[in-house]
């Protein structure tokens, strides 16, 4: 029995060593990716020099960030178009949530699944296809409108301060909080609201007088996640604010970036500047998310829904209406486009054409995009669910001393704009030599791509491990399994569907995906996303036009594949 003992007792020892050393591995090479490139955007904000030349530090970056008025002005439009388009778009979903989660409304099975479809339109496809209709020369809604009520010129302007912030609304800004809203209502306690009902109080009192107060904390969640993501806006503001000079911080980067000569130093400090400017509210939603104590589902949650009566066709009416805008209108605003000879001139003698569509399809350079999205969605999807799923299996089902900053790791990237992301990438692989040999390569893209999407991955995975039994993982650790064999062969396997889900969605976020790559892509690595930002840069919008439909094509699609395997974001069916 003694030899048996100490046989047994050194090769567990050496599995628990080498399992301390596969998650100390794990710790440290997040903590690289994640951490090291934002160290060399502080560094760098400091350096005069270009990327592969002398060492030159001064204070002439902070200078221009802090004095050329150009700067100040592109962080006070990205704080105002953010706080605007926030401020319009958080009520209006919290009616519309509250319609689909509480009330008898007609279609709303129907409605939450045009919903949840919106997500998946890419923001440049939808930026076309409302450029097509509010364009101050030849918008077909435009135009329409004027002459209806007879007005001199078109009313409207999309390249304006006003049309950035209407077109993010019909983008993402409206559908991602009816999204998260739904689920948080359907399941709140209905006792308040039943009450309100039986002493007459009519629909939109009780909304406003019960319903928003009990909802307060998980609309507050709501709000500041809208709203750290909001500054990070870049590809709406790119084109639509080009004319009129409208620049966000995101934007600025960006061309000071892509000038000759570039200007590293300014782009650098202003990435800085941005990123301590969100820190309050960074620190402010984590700090929400993970001191939150309320309770919103009781043994009693279930109730009748409210009856609309006679302001049922109405709400039905209004929730149509956003709907068809968030949806049918600019993707047939889109397909129409990509058959116009020239983009928004309907009164040509031949304004269509399918010319496009052969120019666009047979070109090498739509061939290498189309190729490099798949492998880009592909690799992000491999990688996706490998990394996410160790992250979200250390973090949940061991006692890894570092599994709490394991767990702040991955929910990090969530909070930092894709830009700024982007630009410490590319300080990473142009600074450092060991990495300079993949600047240029997909593997680049890949590995910012699956930041982008790792929060969102990671905890889907965590949500569903920590309702798996130890039973299974025991039995195997009995018989002598090693964690990572328990790892591979027992909580994966049970965990197929889910990682299946995760990888679709780590794939759609990569091919639709611009902010978090827009500095990183050459000639060679260049996707869809990109190529029909470039087309729009430009004024190809023909040539736009067929590549924003095949990339809808694609992401919804793929969305829809996912839906079949029981996803749903935030909206799900209920009674």
């Amino acid at each position: 029995m003694a030899g048996i003992s100490a046989t047994v007792f050194p090769a567990r020892l050496r599995r628990w060593e080498l399992q301390s050393l596969l998650f100390n591995l794990v710790l440290a090479t997040l903590a690289f990716v994640v951490l090291y490139p934002l160290m060399l955007i502080v560094l760098n904000s400091f350096q005069t020099a270009l990327p592969g030349e002398a060492v030159a530090y001064s204070l002439q970056g902070w200078r221009a960030a802090l004095t050329e008025p150009g700067m100040r002005a592109a962080v006070a439009n990205t704080i105002g178009l953010s706080l605007t388009r926030e401020l319009i778009a958080l009520p209006l979903a919290i009616v519309l949530a509250w319609l689909l989660a509480r009330t008898d409304l007609p279609g709303r099975e129907w409605f939450g699944f045009m919903f949840w479809l919106s997500f998946f339109l890419p923001s440049l496809a939808v930026t076309l296809g409302w450029i097509l209709l509010l364009d101050s020369q030849y918008g077909l809604l435009n135009t329409a409108v004027a002459r209806l009520f007879s007005l001199k010129q078109n009313p409207f302007d999309i390249y304006s301060w006003w049309g950035i912030v209407w077109t993010h609304l019909m983008s993402l800004s409206i559908s991602v909080k009816v999204m998260l809203l739904t689920p948080a209502f359907r399941n709140m306690d209905a006792s308040l609201e039943e009450a309100a009902q039986v002493c007459g109080a009519w629909p939109l009192r009780t909304l406003r007088r019960v319903i928003v107060p009990v909802m307060a904390p998980a609309i507050t969640v709501v709000a500041l996640m809208s709203a750290i993501r909001a500054l990070e806006a870049f590809e709406i503001e790119l084109i639509l604010g080009a004319p009129k000079r409208i620049d966000v911080y995101s934007t600025k980067i960006f061309r000071l970036l892509h000038q000759e000569p570039p200007s590293f130093a300014p782009a650098t400090a202003l990435s800085v500047i941005t990123l301590a400017l969100m820190l309050p509210l960074i620190a402010l939603q984590r700090w929400v998310t993970t001191r939150r104590r309320y309770t919103t589902v009781t043994g009693q949650s279930k109730s009748q829904r409210l009856r609309l009566r006679r302001w049922k066709w109405p709400a039905f009416s209004l929730v149509l209406f956003v709907v068809l805008l968030l949806t049918v209108v600019p993707a047939l605003s889109l397909l129409m486009g990509t058959f116009m000879r020239l983009y928004g001139f309907f009164n040509l003698a031949q304004p269509w054409t399918l010319r496009n569509w052969h120019d666009v399809l047979y070109d090498p350079i739509f061939l290498s995009s189309f190729g490099n999205t798949f492998l880009l969605g592909f690799g992000t999807a491999v990688l996706a669910v490998l990394v996410y799923s160790l992250v979200a299996y250390i973090t949940v089902r061991t006692r890894f001393w570092g599994r709490a900053a394991l767990d702040l790791l991955s929910w990090l990237p969530f909070t930092l704009p894709g830009i700024i992301l982007s630009l410490g990438f590319l300080w990473l692989f142009l600074d450092v030599p060991l990495f300079r040999p993949f600047y240029g390569g997909l593997f680049l893209l890949v590995l910012a791509s699956s930041l982008n999407s790792m929060t969102l991955g990671v905890q889907v995975i965590k949500s569903n491990m920590v309702q798996l039994g130890f039973d299974l993982e025991e039995a195997a650790w009995v018989t002598g399994g090693t964690r990572w064999y328990t790892f591979r062969r027992v909580v994966l396997p049970l965990l197929t569907p889910v990682l299946l889900l995760v990888g679709i969605m780590s794939f759609i976020s990569a091919t639709r995906n611009i902010s978090h790559i827009a500095l990183l892509v050459t000639s060679a690595n260049r996707p869809l996303a990109m190529l029909q930002l470039d087309f729009m840069a430009d004024a190809r919008y023909e040539a736009a036009a067929v590549v924003g439909t095949i990339v809808v094509l694609l992401t919804v699609g793929v969305a829809l594949v996912a839906r079949l395997f029981g996803l749903r974001v935030g909206l799900h069916h209920g009674g």
